[in-house]
């Protein structure tokens, strides 16, 4: 199925080249001169191996066609993460390096879409966005306003992101899973 190249995310599946890839990270790139690009990072499903393209954002490539699963993350066990399907409730352990980054995210009961090419997990995708816990957040910098700064702060899984000044160590924030981004401060 054709789509344009700015729609692709991580976890999703694209063929290129004769090959299947799976998309590792994106970053739309906006040039001083010509026109805007998006660059993606993927990785081979069969070999591991790696590249990055660049792709016109309206330009379009070929997203795969994959059987596609909702699971319940159950827990992980080193490097591999089980996973329950909803409808047959049969469980099927996962590595690590297939879910990529987004994986720091996984939490227990968590939803997720597994995809499948000939049977075999090449990709899993992750909601758009997680509620966590902040557990450090640095000082508020005297004389900084809120609307031109971001400070650092790190979440209950270790994984650093840029907030703004009024957010304190305890509260809840939402969290873009495909790019670590601080999104809003969660609800209740």
């Amino acid at each position: 199925m054709k789509v344009n190249a700015n729609t692709m995310r991580p976890g999703h599946v694209m063929e290129h080249n004769n090959k299947l890839w799976v998309v590792q990270k994106t970053q739309i790139v906006q040039p001083g001169k010509g026109g805007a690009f998006i660059q993606i990072e993927m990785k081979d499903v069969r070999t591991g191996t790696k590249t990055i393209e660049r792709f016109r954002t309206q330009e379009t490539v070929e997203r795969a066609r994959l059987d596609e699963t909702e699971m319940t993350f159950l827990f992980a066990d080193g490097d591999n993460f089980t996973f329950m399907d909803k409808e047959s409730f049969e469980q099927v352990s996962i590595p690590g390096d297939i879910i990529g980054e987004p994986k720091v995210f996984l939490q227990d009961g968590m939803e997720v879409t597994v995809q499948s090419f000939d049977s075999s997990p090449i990709s899993v995708s992750l909601p758009d966005s997680v509620v966590m816990t902040i557990v450090e957040a640095d000082p508020v910098v005297k004389g900084q306003t809120a609307s031109s700064s971001y400070k650092p702060a790190k979440l209950e899984n270790g994984v650093r992101v840029m907030v703004p000044p009024f957010i304190e160590a305890g509260e809840r924030i939402v969290v873009n899973t495909s790019d670590n981004s601080y999104v809003e401060r969660a609800k209740g």
